[in-house]
């Protein structure tokens, strides 16, 4: 059975960080690719990075130069980085493995920008 637990959430100021985690089980984590998607209150899912099994990596505009997407496939893990947070960052945010076939979801982790 194949879970993506995220964590790292939580409360942050406008300019702050936070460092998503979203650890998966009961697959070959290598060979999937990644992605992190948040949604906001009232707004649909939205796409804020993809990293390919390979190590490609894809940004929506609105977070290029600010969140960084990685992966630890010894630790069968993506992160997500997330720097000069912003008000509008506030989302629940999503971790995503798809690739072959499957497309598979974490239950979400809430973060929260505001001073």
């Amino acid at each position: 059975q194949v879970q993506l637990v995220e964590s790292g959430g939580g409360l942050v100021t406008p300019g702050g960080s936070l460092r998503l985690s979203c650890a998966t089980s009961g697959t070959i984590f290598r060979i999937y690719n990644m992605g992190w998607y948040r949604q906001a209150p009232g707004k649909q899912r939205e796409l804020v990075a993809t990293i390919h099994s390979g190590g490609s990596t894809n940004y929506a505009d609105s977070v290029k130069g600010r969140f960084t997407i990685s992966r630890d496939n010894a630790k069968n893990t993506v992160y997500l980085q997330m720097n000069s947070l912003k008000p509008e960052d506030r989302a629940i945010y999503y971790c995503n493995l798809y690739g072959y076939g499957l497309n598979y979801w974490g239950q979400g982790t809430q973060v929260t920008v505001s001073s």
